[in-house]
């Protein structure tokens, strides 16, 4: 998933706000990162985000969700076309 930066960066480019008390709920307590990007609590902590922060503030907190999914997904992929080229190479059939 992209660090806490690269979202302040994003949200700077296209909001002209970086958004960071956003970002840093999301990824600044390793031990609730997790729970904070579970997909099922998203309505939950996206009003929650809303009424502390407003409308544009929950559109970076969907974003924020959306950049790391779509980053964690490519990820697993990289390591897929990875592991099928080697183990086609182990076999001699690459």
């Amino acid at each position: 998933m992209p660090p806490v930066e690269k979202h302040f960066k994003t949200s700077l480019e296209k909001t002209g706000k970086e958004y960071k008390e956003v970002h840093e709920w999301m990824d600044g307590d390793p031990e609730k990162k997790a729970e904070r990007h579970n997909l099922t609590r998203m309505y939950e902590y996206g009003r929650m985000i809303e009424d502390q922060y407003g409308k544009e503030a929950l559109q970076e907190y969907i974003q924020h969700l959306h950049d790391d999914v779509k980053a964690k997904f490519t990820h697993i992929q990289h390591d897929l076309e990875k592991a099928i080229a080697d183990t086609l190479a182990y076999f001699g059939v690459k």
